[in-house]
């Protein structure tokens, strides 16, 4: 046999602490088929800096669909079934870089995807250029080793193989048609090359992870072993490995034969129904209605004694394709589907495009109580993937021969079900439905079900505290649910740690009204004729206090314009106001300061819409300001040859307050906020903040007197006021 060798890479990606889906980074390979070998290269490095610790990396693997994983032990939706996903952990302790291998032999061809993440995130809200965070870097590489010509085993022809070596297994595939209820395998005339009686394991079927379900056969001396398998994969090739158990230098003749057992639909119209569903959707010409209705009549005996005979009756079902991870399926013969106990309704759910595994597949059963009159009667039904369950009469087990399907049942007790399949994998995916009695009383009985199917990005649209996000790797799309206010889990439905209402209104309450404490600060401004700092002050606190109604993470929400303008409006009016309070504590003259007070402003919004979040658009400015304050006050201090400002009451009383609420305000802001006090530190950064500009503003000059309003508003005489100053002459 010729074997190829594969290599597929992709880049390597930062990983991040988890919080929510997103922050697990995502790689999709695929794998061809006739593939025998596939060899995971998993690279995992950190930076050198110190702010680099010891770290473990948790690494998960799924056959066709992104991995679901919990790492924070969070609860799913009620009706979701789960089932673990395989992972390894990688740990970067003394070495900079770690190299794993994770070898698969025989694995399922289609796609493949690793997630990879670092341990939970610790909550707390970093400032960008504050801190360094550490770079961790994941990249994980494939090689396949495939063979170009593998054997076909052809159905019901004996063939003959030579097993060289236990070193060498033997590797054929056969295909398995449409519409196959079972697969026997035989193996048979098992003779090593000296005359002795042969050992050798069969192993059928491909390895896919989480769970695999590789069926193995042992088989001993001369005498016929085989194995019979119940729905095996529709029109799929199934991989079967030969592999001796004896000496070393012995090669092993065997004799294979598979044969099939195929299950018969009956009848169900579909291009009639086809037809109907056009001429309703798009108006049907007269006469066109009585000449449709006559073929429906007449297949009505056909269809009774098509069912008797049959194994399955399968439902036309249209795949109707609403947007991304979107799909919607729609019954031609109309949502009631008839069930009964004979044979299993079959209803075939496509999504096997490789674009529709990053959603949720919801399936709802209702059962119509009046269509069975048997009391005992339940409805069994089973969701699977690949082939469909076609014994539910007998052992009524929801298990195909390499895949375990998910159960579902109505009865008159309980005549609603519903099944959430989180990120299903790509395939064929069919329910089946059969009706069942404790003894056997519904031979001639029939219920009617009804059933809704669709694909949905995220299930309940993550409910009202969570996020749908659609995330990206490469051309492939994913969605996931982003929670807030304490809400967790797969949709936001666990409330173990979420935020009651009251907390919520609280919350709000605090982050908009602590943005009054500007009013002084206006006050202050307005009464000593810093207008247009007055004016800055308020258009801070406006919107800061609607930024942070709308930002709400709960209930408590109200939303004046849209939300990002509110942000950068928000983000403005903090960085100018600091820039316009450092510039008047200056004492320019008023032409450079207003000059200054623009330019500033036009630079700081361009350096916002570049980095919204970047600690230097805020240090930026305050440092340049804080510069001209500097130069002006030694400029002052060296023109009056005395300490600038001069007045000891000025410094106790004002500006050492001032300057100490803002090193509070500062550190509070960059070193305390996490995301579970954010509501009350930030609180308390907005009265520090407000607090220190009132206590920060300069007097007023000494030629302007303060606002009298009765000589502002009078109608009568006024005596001329001369401010010139006097010149002295000193001899």
């Amino acid at each position: 046999s010729l074997y190829v060798s594969e290599y597929f890479s992709q880049s390597a990606q930062k990983l991040s602490f988890y919080s929510w889906y997103g922050n697990a980074k995502l790689f999709h390979f695929h794998v061809p088929e006739d593939t025998v070998l596939l060899r995971w290269l998993l690279q995992a490095s950190r930076g050198k800096g110190p702010e680099c610790t010891s770290m473990e990396i948790t690494v998960h693997f799924r056959h066709g669909a992104p991995p679901v994983i919990n790492p924070l032990g969070t609860r799913f939706p009620a009706n979701a079934t789960v089932r673990p996903s395989y992972n390894i952990s990688i740990t970067l302790s003394s070495a900079v870089q770690n190299t794993t291998f994770v070898n698969v032999t025989t694995p399922a061809a289609g796609d493949w995807f690793i997630a990879a993440h670092l341990p939970e995130a610790a909550g707390r809200i970093e400032v960008k250029g504050f801190s360094t965070p550490c770079p961790y870097m994941f990249q994980a590489d494939m090689f396949v080793l495939r063979l170009t010509d593998m054997p076909v085993l052809e159905p019901g022809v004996p063939m003959p193989h030579t097993v060289v070596s236990p070193a060498k297994p033997l590797h054929v595939k056969v295909f398995v048609p449409k519409h196959a209820a079972g697969m026997r395998f035989q193996l048979s005339s098992c003779v090593t090359s000296e005359q002795r009686a042969c050992t050798v394991r069969v192993l059928l079927g491909s390895i896919t992870l989480p769970q695999s379900f590789q069926r193995s056969l042992t088989c001993t001396g001369s005498i016929n072993c085989s194995l019979a398998l119940e729905s095996p994969p529709w029109e799929k090739w199934l991989q079967i490995m030969v592999e001796s158990l004896g000496t070393a230098n012995a090669s092993v003749s065997v004799e294979m034969l598979a044969s099939f057992t195929v299950c018969r639909p009956g009848s169900t119209s579909s291009f009639l129904n086809f037809i109907s569903l056009n001429q309703s959707q798009a108006g049907a010409r007269p006469g066109a209605a009585a000449g449709s209705s006559a073929p429906a009549a007449g297949e009505a005996p056909r269809n009774a004694s098509g069912r008797r005979s049959s194994c399955l009756q399968s439902q036309p079902v249209v795949r109707e394709d609403l947007d991304v991870v979107s799909v919607r399926y729609r019954l031609l013969n109309g949502p009631s589907v008839p069930v009964t106990s004979l044979s299993p309704t079959l209803l075939l759910l496509n999504l096997n495009t490789g674009m529709d595994s990053g959603g949720s597949l919801v399936v709802s059963l209702l059962l119509n109580k009046t269509s069975v009159s048997l009391a005992n009667a339940t409805v069994a039904a089973c969701v699977s993937a690949a082939s469909p369950v076609l014994s539910l009469n007998a052992t009524q087990n929801c298990s195909t021969a390499f895949s375990q399907g998910y159960p579902l049942s109505v009865s008159a007790s309980s005549a609603e079900a519903m099944l959430i399949v989180l990120y299903p994998q790509t395939d064929d995916w069919f329910l089946s439905l059969q009706l069942l009695c404790p003894k056997g009383e519904c031979a001639s009985a029939e219920g009617k079900v009804t059933v809704f199917a669709y694909l949905t990005p995220c299930f309940n649209d993550c409910g009202p505290y969570g996020q749908c996000s659609l995330l990206r790797r490469h051309g492939y799309l994913y969605a996931a649910c982003s929670c807030k206010a304490g809400w967790g889990g797969w949709s936001c439905t666990d409330d173990t740690k979420a935020q009651s209402v009251g907390t919520q209104n609280l919350a709000t309450l605090l982050l908009t009204l602590s943005n009054l404490m500007f009013l002084p600060a206006i006050a202050v401004a307005v009464y000593r004729f810093y207008l247009v700092e007055a004016s800055v002050y308020t258009y801070t606190m406006f919107f800061s206090t609607f930024y942070h109604a709308c930002d709400q993470p709960g209930v408590a929400v109200m939303c004046i314009m849209d939300y990002d303008t509110l942000q950068y409006c928000d983000f403005l009016g903090s960085v100018v106001s600091i820039w316009v309070t450092i510039l008047c504590m200056a004492r320019l003259k008023k032409i450079l300061k207003y000059v200054l007070f623009v330019l500033g402003t036009l630079l700081i919004a361009m350096s916002l819409q570049l980095d919204r979040r970047g600690v230097w658009n805020m240090m930026g400015p305050c440092l340049f300001a804080l510069l001209i304050m500097v130069t002006a006050w030694v400029h002052h201090g060296a023109k009056r040859r005395h300490c600038y400002p001069s007045s000891w009451k000025r410094w106790v009383f004002y500006l050492l307050p001032g300057i100490t609420l803002a090193f509070i305000a500062i550190s509070v802001y960059a070193f305390m906020e996490t995301n579970e006090n954010y509501y009350y530190t930030h609180s308390i950064w907005h009265v520090l903040v407000a607090c220190s500009v009132a206590f920060l503003l300069p007097p007023r000059d000494k030629h302007k007197k303060p606002w009298a309003w009765s000589q502002k508003l009078t109608c009568r005489y006024q005596i001329c006021q001369n401010d010139r100053e006097e010149l002295y002459a000193v001899t």
